[in-house]
C-alpha cells in the first residue's frame, strides 16, 4: 500500500538562554499529548528536547531547536532538531552518561540516543545539528526523508508545499514555491499538491497538466516533480520554474533540468528528463529560498547522514532570508528498504 507523505512546517524555538530550556521541554510535551503519545511517551520526548537544548546551550550558547510532526506509515512522531553555529564538539565524550551541565539530569546524548528511536549527529567547525525522532509507542519505521520548511518571518501560511508518495519499489516527490509568500501563494501551491495526491504515480507530463489546471486562477508557482522507479533505476524529472534539484551520490552531483515557466500561469513547455543509475543516490529538492550554491562536499561525512540532519545543515547554511524556504532531502536506498 503506498504511503502519502505531506508537508508540515518547522516549528523553531529560540535557545539563548538557561529559561529557554524549560519552554522548550513544555513545548515538546504538549506536543506529543497532541499527536496522542500517553504519559510515558510524552515524558520521553521532553527529555529528549531537555538535554538536547541543554547541549546547545553548553556548546555553542546559541542556537535552535526545530520541531516537525511526523506521520510515517500512520505512526505519530516528533522530529527534534538542534541547529547551532558554534565550533563542534567532542561527540564521544557527549555520548556518555553524565557529561552534561548543571540545570539537566546529566543523562548525556547517550541516553537521548537511546530514548529516542532515531539519532544522528554532524559536527564540524561550521557547528553542529542533532537529530532526535520520537514515535508514539516507541517502535516506527522511519523513513529517510528530511525536510526543512520555513516560511518568511515565521508566516503562519507558507508559500512553499511538499508531498512524497513512497509505494512498492518506486517514489513520487513534489515540491512548489507558490509566487511571492503569504496566503495567496500559499493557496496557490495547496491547489497543486491536492491535485497531485490524487494521482501521484501518474505520468509526469500528465501530472504537470493537471496541477497547471488546478492552480490556474491562483497566483500560479514553480513545481518540480521526481519519480523514481527502483526496477529500473532511473527518475523522471519534470520542472517548470526556479526549483532547484541535485542528485547527489556518484563521482559528482547531477543537476536535474527544468524549463522556465509559471504553472498555473503560462509556461512554453514541461519536458520530462530521465537519469539512470541513481539507486543509493541522495535526491535534493529545494525552492528558491535557498541559495543553490552548496555542496556537501565541503562537509566531510555529511552525505553519510541522516537526510533529516542534511536539509538542516543546507539551510543554515545557505537560507536566502527574504523568502520562503524548503528543502527536501530522500535517500533513495529507502525504496528498497
Amino acid at each position: 500500500m503506498d504511503m502519502s507523505l505531506s508537508a508540515s512546517l518547522t516549528q523553531v524555538l529560540r535557545l539563548d538562554d538557561a529559561s529557554q530550556v524549560g519552554h522548550a521541554r513544555r513545548v515538546v510535551q504538549k506536543l506529543a499529548e497532541q499527536q496522542g503519545f500517553d504519559a510515558a511517551d510524552a515524558g520521553r520526548a521532553a527529555l529528549v528536547a531537555t538535554e538536547l537544548a541543554s547541549n546547545v546551550l553548553k556548546h555553542a550558547a546559541r542556537g535552535e531547536l526545530h520541531l516537525r510532526v511526523l506521520a510515517h506509515g500512520g505512526q505519530p512522531g516528533i522530529e527534534l532538531l538542534t541547529v547551532d553555529r558554534g565550533h563542534g564538539f567532542d561527540l564521544a565524550n557527549c555520548l556518555i552518561d553524565g557529561y552534561s551541565t548543571g540545570g539537566t539530569q546529566g543523562i548525556g546524548l547517550g541516553a537521548v540516543s537511546r530514548l529516542a528511536q532515531v539519532f544522528d549527529v554532524h559536527t564540524d567547525a561550521h557547528g553542529s545539528v542533532v537529530l532526535a525522532r520520537v514515535y508514539k509507542g516507541g517502535t516506527a519505521k522511519d523513513i529517510r526523508l528530511g525536510v526543512s520548511q520555513h516560511s518568511l518571518h515565521d508566516d503562519p501560511a507558507c508559500g512553499d508545499t511538499w508531498h512524497v508518495t513512497l509505494g512498492e519499489q518506486r517514489v513520487s516527490a513534489l515540491l512548489i514555491d507558490g509566487l511571492g509568500h503569504g496566503e495567496e501563494a500559499e493557496r496557490a501551491a495547496k491547489a497543486g499538491a491536492q491535485a497531485f495526491a490524487q494521482s501521484p504515480f501518474s505520468a509526469p507530463q500528465y501530472l504537470l497538466g493537471e496541477l497547471h489546471q488546478a492552480m490556474n486562477g491562483t497566483r500560479g508557482g514553480a513545481v518540480a516533480i521526481a519519480q523514481y522507479e527502483g526496477a529500473r533505476d532511473s527518475i523522471a524529472f519534470i520542472g517548470i520554474g526556479n526549483i532547484g534539484a541535485t542528485l547527489v551520490g556518484g563521482e559528482r552531483p547531477r543537476g536535474l533540468a527544468s524549463h522556465p515557466g509559471i504553472v498555473g500561469g503560462q509556461y512554453r513547455k514541461g519536458q520530462v528528463f530521465d537519469y539512470a543509475h541513481v539507486r543509493g543516490n541522495l535526491l535534493i529538492m529545494f525552492s528558491d529560498g535557498l541559495q543553490s550554491r552548496w555542496n556537501l562536499q565541503a562537509y566531510p561525512g555529511l552525505v553519510l547522514r541522516h537526510p533529516a540532519v542534511i536539509a538542516a545543515v543546507l539551510h543554515r547554511d545557505f537560507c536566502r532570508g527574504r523568502d520562503d524556504v524548503t528543502v527536501l532531502v530522500l535517500d533513495l536506498e529507502t525504496v528498497h528498504a
